[in-house]
């Protein structure tokens, strides 16, 4: 009942518009004298993207990308070791100071704090934080790998779509023969 009700209501709508001719409903078939496809080439550039992340995109041509690719990437790597490094270092200090016991002078708070003391609570604090940091920038490391490998196969997609002035699709406006009104139209055009 509900697929009967769609064909009714897709007729209704679409099949009053008389802006439409036989010429302009023929079916648009690509013309393989021009276009050269490669149906691996989407692939092609994933794999290559999986590689070594920007050189998808250069496979692609969209030389513009790599640099994006390569800092964004580069930036996450960054982030993950630096607070990694920063971990390390709270982690040591809270082990020295469970070794050593809470008497003794930390070489960490004194060098790295300024000198100011910090307690058992604040150092396993602070690697709690560094730990969540550290997670979470190679969580956006690996989102951002995966999102190059996609942007790299769509793009491969893309490269072979068929866009030319030949093919066009718009709204027209157009003035009835019969009573003057205005009436609403798609029109699809190809020229050859």
């Amino acid at each position: 009942m509900k697929n009967w009700f769609y064909i009714v209501f897709f007729v209704a709508v679409f099949g009053n518009f008389s802006g439409f001719s036989q010429d302009d409903l023929k079916l648009i078939a690509l013309d393989t004298t021009t276009t050269k496809i490669n149906p691996l080439a989407p692939a092609k550039a994933a794999f290559y993207s999986a590689l070594l992340p920007g050189l998808g995109q250069a496979y692609n041509k969209k030389y513009w990308k790599v640099p994006i690719v390569v800092a964004a990437i580069g930036t996450g790597i960054y982030a993950y070791t630096w607070n990694k490094k920063k971990y390390n270092e709270y982690r040591d200090a809270y082990k020295e100071r469970l070794l050593l016991g809470t008497q003794s002078t930390d070489a960490y708070n004194n060098q790295n704090t300024g000198g100011v003391y910090l307690s058992e609570a604040k150092l396993i604090d602070a690697q709690r934080q560094f730990q969540r940091q550290k997670d979470l920038s190679l969580l956006v490391t690996v989102a951002l790998y995966i999102l190059n490998i996609v942007d790299a196969n769509v793009d491969g997609h893309l490269r072979q779509f068929n866009v030319n002035g030949k093919l066009t699709v718009r709204p027209d406006i157009y003035k009835s023969d019969t009573d003057y009104t205005q009436n609403l139209g798609v029109t699809l055009n190809y020229n050859f």
